[in-house]
């Protein structure tokens, strides 16, 4: 067996890159794949060089092409897991992100799995752009040769619910190619739909490939005997330390900072990370539901073979603040709702949009009466699954700590009390509660790997989360690059979040420029959209410079009108056309000089 100190030096330092920070799917999959790679090379032959995201050949051995776009994180969570468990099954796979994919190797492809999010309403995910409009656009190639299969992950409380899978599904099957099942479309529940369709992806994957074809790889973990970190499935129970108001007295918000101990957790993170917390529905809005249903909140309920009490069900496993089509679809039905079947036909889509923008399940169940047993109602429900919020520590400053900047989402409806279910669930919680969390990994919103890049950061409101961690770590390393920060809120004095925090990093030069935009505080409103506009000149030079362009918070309207702005002063400030300034920005997004962490 080949000991590391046979490797010449250089190979050992590469070697050592390549699985830095790796997670154990990652490396499973690397051990799998070179030793796929190994039976391919004759006895004595070194195997020539791969990229990291490389594989063999497409016409020297049959492979197993894995594309995936996420933006939080889950669909890479899903096609990593598929490429794992290919691997281990013998088949030769690439496993490849959108943006690295070389759509030149379509046309030799002949067993593709796209796993794909669909972004708010209808959009890819930054990191699918390119890929989809290459697809879906007039230089795609033919595919007669291809054979595929399409995962969806979406949220049905949108509209357009999985679009972007569907649209590659139907575009695939134009191009010639031949689908192999139904594209598979999950909802926030992702695994109910996700576990089948992968089963049923490597059963069709093996058939592809007879037996005859398959190399023989084992998979052999890298560093073996390392303690399982917690994860999405068996969070870890952390301990709250603080839970702070951020906002002061007058302010239309509720912005909590929150401090949570890692402490015996073995998890890590990096800044751009979020932190997955499990909620629990507030008590009282469970009460109301089961209220104005009239069921009994100790009746027993069984569901794929677990038993619990409806109000266990409800409480912990079931979402009650967010509506979803199927629900409704099942609602209108069950109580025979004419008004409510009709803001479900596709033609009042901007109507229906607004339902699921402004009513809870409580104000459905009011609104429109329908009698449910607690069976079907559990069974219709979509399951509860966990929220997503950025980092906004360095563990470099704060160690075994995890802290969050988060927005209590907390309103009047016709006289009655709402919430956001895990806003609400953690700005209730004193010091010395628990909450489940787990780290979700955000490899395309990171820091320059090299530090004397400068870093542009736009975020309003909340999305200022993640920039408080990159500055810290920033201040930690030393990095000698320059960092402007773009903050706005409605008003400086009740919503200037961290201001003190800002103001000494001004002072001790960790932050160089901060442009502020309080868009309540005087007769025309000020966005950070306008903020940009007016730094034109010294952006573009910062940005031509090599510096680093992060955008995080609202996707529906902040992070388009920021994507805007961007444009225009590519036409400004560089004499571009509107299709130069496209290219130019698309550009800076497949170097990483361009990320967004919106939601």
């Amino acid at each position: 067996m080949l000991a590391l100190n046979q490797f010449p030096e250089s190979k050992k330092s590469l070697l050592g890159q390549l699985t830095q920070d790796l997670e154990p799917s990652a490396l499973n999959w690397l051990s799998g794949y070179f030793a796929g790679l190994a039976e391919q090379a004759p006895t004595g032959q070194s195997v020539p060089h791969v990229a990291a995201v490389a594989a063999p050949a497409a016409n020297a051995v049959k492979r197993l092409t894995i594309v995936y776009g996420s933006q939080t994180g889950n669909a890479r969570r899903i096609a990593e897991s598929l490429a794992e468990r290919a691997n281990a099954q013998g088949l030769v796979t690439q496993l490849v992100r959108a943006d690295s994919y070389a759509t030149r190797d379509l046309k030799t492809e002949q067993l593709l799995y796209i796993v794909m999010s669909t972004q708010g309403d209808g959009d890819p995910p930054d990191d699918s752009i390119g890929f989809v409009e290459f697809l879906t656009g007039r230089r795609a190639p033919k595919l007669p040769q291809l054979k595929y299969a399409v995962l969806g992950l979406g949220d049905s409380s949108y509209p357009s619910f999985c679009g972007i899978s569907h649209k590659l599904d139907a575009r695939l099957a134009e191009l010639g190619a031949e689908r192999l099942q139904d594209a598979g479309a999950a909802d926030l529940d992702i695994e109910t739909v996700a576990t089948p369709w992968v089963e049923q992806a490597l059963e069709h994957a093996q058939k592809a490939f007879k037996q005859t074809d398959i190399p023989t790889a084992s998979v052999t973990a890298l560093h073996p005997g390392k303690t399982a970190k917690a994860t999405r499935e068996q969070p870890f129970h952390a301990e709250l330390l603080q839970n702070q108001a951020l906002t002061g007295r007058g302010s239309s918000k509720d912005i909590r900072h929150i401090e949570i101990s890692l402490e015996g957790s073995q998890l890590s993170y990096k800044p751009g990370d979020s932190l997955g917390v499990w909620p629990t529905q507030a008590d009282a809005l469970v009460q109301a539901v089961i209220g104005a249903l009239k069921l009994d909140a100790n009746e027993k309920v069984e569901i794929a073979n677990t038993s619990r009490t409806v109000g266990e069900w409800l409480g912990k496993h079931r979402e009650l603040t967010q509506l979803t089509k199927p629900f409704l679809v099942a609602h209108a039905e069950l109580g025979k709702n004419d008004e409510l079947k009709r803001i479900l036909q596709p033609e009042q889509h901007e109507e229906f949009r607004q339902l699921l923008a402004t009513q809870q399940l409580l104000d459905v169940l009011k609104k429109y009466p329908a009698s449910w047993s607690a069976a079907e109602l559990i069974k219709t429900l979509r399951p509860l699954t966990p929220r997503l919020y950025s980092i906004a520590s360095s563990q470099s400053v704060v160690e075994n700590e995890v802290h969050l900047t988060l927005a209590n989402v907390s309103y009047i409806h016709e006289g009655e009390q709402r919430w956001g279910v895990a806003s609400g669930f953690v700005s209730s919680l004193n010091e010395g509660d628990t909450l489940p969390v787990f780290i979700e990994e955000n490899t395309r919103f990171r820091l320059p790997a090299d530090s004397a890049r400068d870093v542009i950061m736009i975020g309003p409101g909340t999305g200022v989360a993640p920039f408080r961690a990159f500055v810290q770590e920033r201040s930690a390393t030393e990095a000698s690059g320059r960092n402007w920060l773009f903050f706005g809120n409605p008003h400086f004095h009740s919503d200037f979040l961290y201001q003190t925090e800002w103001q000494s990093a001004l002072r001790g030069g960790h932050l160089t420029r901060l442009d502020l935009a309080f868009s309540r505080d005087q007769e025309n409103k000020v966005y950070v959209q306008d903020k940009l506009l007016e730094r034109a000149t010294d952006l573009y030079d910062w940005i031509q410079s090599g510096a680093h362009v992060y955008v995080c918070g609202d996707a529906t309207h902040m992070a388009k009108d920021v994507h805007q702005a961007l444009l225009r002063i590519a036409q400004t400030e560089g004499g571009l056309d509107a299709e130069q300034s496209k290219a130019w920005l698309d550009d800076l997004a497949a170097q990483g000089r361009y990320a967004r962490d919106v939601y």
